[in-house]
């Protein structure tokens, strides 16, 4: 055999795409609003504990 792995174990076109699709359609979009609602949430306790942004007020 001149191949490393046997036959039956090598990925095919099909189940490439099938993956390529699990991917792209069902783990990275839940991954994406993951991550930006756990940035929101961030956002939201940061200005929860230290105050909204701007200018200091009462330095007049």
């Amino acid at each position: 055999m001149s191949s490393s792995q046997p036959d039956k174990l090598r990925p095919t076109r099909r189940s490439e795409l099938i993956a390529f699709l699990v991917l792209a359609f069902g783990v990275w979009p839940f991954i994406a609003v993951g991550v930006v609602g756990g940035f929101g949430f961030l956002v939201w306790m940061s200005q929860i504990v230290l105050g909204p942004p701007g200018p200091p007020t009462g330095l007049h």
